[in-house]
């Protein structure tokens, strides 16, 4: 999950269990007052997307799909590039490496950016 201002700055970024995932998005439209909710439109979306919408939160926020062809792969480039491979591991192909730690965050950021990106073009 990831929370981005209307400029796409990440204000906050974090890995949730799937079923703490509701949970927490309703305390960031509590705190944040969150408006939109962004989710690819790849697997498990839709099913996700039914359970915001039979929430309490369904009347408060609007559920948008982005395409999230590749966001795996732009994903991974920007935790190598907020986290640099260090020590032997610098000397491999970052295509070629994992982070060593869940970075759905960092998609959900992608995603996020990718949303404001289609939002800006259509004024």
């Amino acid at each position: 999950m990831a929370l981005l201002s209307g400029t796409g700055e990440a204000i906050e970024r974090r890995v949730v269990l799937r079923a703490e995932a509701l949970a927490h998005l309703e305390r960031w439209v509590e705190t944040y007052r969150v408006t939109t909710v962004v989710l690819g439109d790849g697997t498990g979306s839709a099913s996700f997307a039914r359970e915001i919408e039979a929430s309490s939160l369904a009347a408060r926020v609007d559920v948008c799909l982005v395409d999230e062809h590749l966001s795996t792969l732009a994903a991974r480039e920007r935790y190598f590039d907020e986290n640099p491979p260090r020590g032997w591991r610098r000397l491999l192909p970052r295509s070629m490496q994992v982070p060593p730690a869940p970075y759905d965050d960092y998609v959900a950021v992608i995603l996020g950016e990718r949303y404001l990106e289609q939002r800006r073009a259509r004024g």
